[in-house]
Parts: structure tokens; C-alpha cells; sequence
């Protein structure tokens, strides 16, 4: 679910102070988009909005969240938006989010 290799990788480039604010800022951003993903009715630009979450979540070692994101983004490429399971990529974001918030406390304390 996360590639804490990846994750690792950031802290270690930029260091363990900018590296919490950089987490801070990433769940800020993404929040916003992930509720309006939950939010009912059509979608206004989907596929950039999926773009958006796929690198932002690749940047933090995100890995199933963004293949689900890479996923919906192909589709509504496709005009194929039916076939985007919303809420298991929001649900993935819940899960992925949890298990980093849990995981990242013993990486900085490592």
C-alpha cells in the first residue's frame, strides 16, 4: 500500500523538518480534492483531477492509491468514467493515509 522506500527516499532529500511540512501540505491539497471525489454528481474535469492525485500520491509512496488513480485518469481519457470505482479510491486514500500517519511516527523516530 505504501512504498516506504519512496517515502524514505523524500525525508532523507529534504530532510526530516521540511519533510513534515511537506506531508502537511500534500494531505491538505489532497483532502480537498478526495472530498470532492466523495461528494455526489458528475465529476467536472475528472481526469485532471486523478492526474493530480496520481503524482501527488507517487511523491509520498502512495502506491495503490495512485495505480487506482492511474486507473480512473486512463478511463476518463477514454470518456469510460463508468468504469472509475470512486469510492474504492477513496477508501484506498483512508486506508493509505492511516497506514502512513502510523508508518511515518517510527520512520522520524528511526
Amino acid at each position: 500500500m505504501i512504498d516506504w522506500s519512496r517515502v524514505a527516499e523524500l525525508r532523507e532529500e529534504i530532510g526530516a523538518e521540511d519533510f513534515s511540512e511537506v506531508v502537511e501540505i500534500f494531505l491538505e491539497e489532497v483532502e480537498g480534492e478526495i472530498d470532492a471525489l466523495r461528494g455526489d454528481g458528475v465529476q467536472n474535469d475528472l481526469e485532471g483531477k486523478l492526474h493530480f492525485l496520481k503524482g501527488s500520491a507517487l511523491n509520498l509512496g502512495f502506491k495503490e492509491f495512485s495505480d487506482l488513480c492511474q486507473t480512473g485518469e486512463t478511463a476518463a481519457a477514454a470518456g469510460q468514467t463508468e468504469k472509475i470505482d470512486l469510492p474504492a479510491t477513496v477508501a484506498s486514500f483512508d486506508r493509505s493515509k492511516t497506514e502512513f500517519l502510523s508508518g511515518v511516527e517510527r520512520l522520524s523516530v528511526a
